[in-house]
């Protein structure tokens, strides 16, 4: 297999990989808890599945044919906590997700070195993939952690527990 390809099929399984971890921290989580902050000043989970959504709109949206910035976008409206119900939380998420898995799958080995424009910029389609995935793995991670703050002793680990390590070395 080329390397190209393996690529391709290394990330498109990392994004999977990391949508999971988000979606196992909203399975575990309530409607209150989806708008849960430590202080004014920082993110519901609410607010990232939403700012999640709408980069991926505008990142996959059009690919090669207009700025990964949409001109549209209302970056400043994605931190508004807007989303009432978990099942809206998860609805934008879904909805996201489907965008951005829409377009990566459509990516051939050929589209990797092939530019698309953010906020102006070239980026070539691996160069924005691996952008890319560090910024939503971030954001999981924010929701994580956080998930785990408001769960507490109740939070059902997403990888080897505290003290588990033993247990998991033993194949």
């Amino acid at each position: 297999m080329k390397f190209e390809q393996e690529f391709l099929n290394v990330i498109r399984a990392r994004f999977k990989e990391i949508k999971r971890l988000g979606d196992r921290t909203l399975e575990q989580l309530s409607d209150d808890d989806m708008h849960w902050r430590y202080n004014e000043s920082s993110n519901t989970i609410a607010v990232l599945a939403k700012h999640l959504r709408g980069n991926m709109y505008s990142r996959w949206t059009d690919v090669f044919t207009s700025d990964g910035e949409k001109a549209d976008r209302g970056r400043d409206d994605e931190f508004e906590d807007d989303l009432h119900s978990k099942a809206d939380v998860i609805a934008a998420w879904e909805d996201g997700w489907q965008v951005f898995f829409n377009a990566l799958n459509s990516f051939t080995v050929d589209d990797l070195l092939r530019t698309q424009k953010i906020r102006g910029e070239d980026h070539t389609i691996l160069e924005a993939l691996e952008r890319q995935h560090s910024h939503y793995a971030t954001h999981i991670g924010q929701m994580m952690f956080i998930g785990k703050q408001i769960k507490g002793e109740d939070w059902q680990s997403l990888s080897i527990p505290k003290g588990k390590s033993e247990e998991y070395l033993k194949w």
